[in-house]
């Protein structure tokens, strides 16, 4: 395994990490455990904001722009909704 996959598997254990600490924290029984679940998804995400600028500077994710229209179409569909 290279050093690309092994970062792109860290990449998806980190996300399904922050998933988990996500629906912690909304299904907390009290303060301090939505505490302990908001403190542990603040670092996860901190972990895979690093990978992904990492990967980003190596070439090894590749962002393709969109165009300002579809965006703002996407922004209306859900906001419509509310």
């Amino acid at each position: 395994m290279d050093d690309r996959a092994l970062m792109e598997d860290l990449l998806l254990v980190v996300k399904g990490a922050c998933d988990l600490y996500v629906h912690g924290a909304i299904e907390s029984s009290s303060p301090q455990v939505q505490n302990a679940f908001n403190e542990a998804l603040k670092e996860t995400l901190d972990v895979q904001t690093e990978t992904y600028q990492k990967m980003v500077e190596k070439g090894w994710y590749q962002v393709q722009p969109v165009e300002m229209t579809k965006v703002k179409q996407v922004y209306d569909k859900f906001t419509c909704q509310m």
